[in-house]
């Protein structure tokens, strides 16, 4: 497995890694790229833009996902808070997807639960144009932008994070699931034996010295 950073650069405390998301072949017409530090989303055709909108992304907490990804879902009025239409993206480890909002003034902030927010008449007018199969790229780090910490995680989180740290425990021969980016107590487990080989408190949880023994940190 092969982790993408999709970074334009390499955040100074995060080491470049290895594991994780497919990558998606080119296809299609129309490709989607989300740049969640700039809360922008830009779609085009080959290599001319032919619109750019404004979103809400994910907050620290509960991150956009990194990586490349397909439209695998289109659906009409799931409810207020998903607005008119939602595009969902095949994200391995919980459904994150494109979709309209109830709250016009998170546009532009880190204050989704993971997913992308448009305005009402921006997804109407995307939903239209854009076909099953598409690619949407989502950049950044992995373990989140420079202006924050990597998370704490713990049982029960799920995220690229997760998937990188447990691609990390299953190198060095403590994890022997699978690295799908969900934190369920096996991962707990091989955490705590990592923990204990390192002479670190033996709780299960990902912290900044766990980032760093695990070579993620510098």
């Amino acid at each position: 497995m092969i982790i993408i950073l999709f970074s334009y650069a390499t955040h100074r405390n995060r080491a470049v890694a290895e594991p994780s998301l497919p990558i998606v072949a080119e296809q299609g017409i129309y490709s989607i790229d989300i740049y969640p530090e700039r809360h922008k989303m830009v779609v085009r055709t080959k290599d001319k833009i032919v619109k750019t909108y404004t979103v809400a992304v994910g907050n620290p907490t509960t991150p956009t996902p990194v990586g490349e990804y397909q439209i695998i879902y289109k659906g009409k009025n799931w409810g207020p808070s998903f607005g008119p239409r939602w595009l969902g993206l095949n994200v391995p480890w919980g459904a994150y997807g494109i979709h309209g909002t109830n709250r016009p003034d998170s546009i532009g902030s880190h204050r989704s639960h993971g997913c992308i927010r448009m305005r009402n008449y921006d997804v109407l007018e995307l939903y239209e144009l854009i076909p099953l199969g598409s690619k949407v790229t989502i950049y950044g780090h992995v373990l989140g932008d420079s202006n924050h910490e990597p998370r704490r995680l713990a049982e029960g989180d799920v995220g690229g994070d997760v998937q990188l740290v447990q691609s990390r425990l299953k190198s060095a021969g403590y994890f022997r699931g699978t690295s799908n980016g969900k934190f369920r107590s096996d991962t707990t487990l091989a955490v705590k034996h990592f923990q204990r080989d390192h002479d670190m408190q033996q709780d299960g949880v990902i912290t900044a010295e766990v980032y760093e023994k695990l070579g993620l940190l510098e």
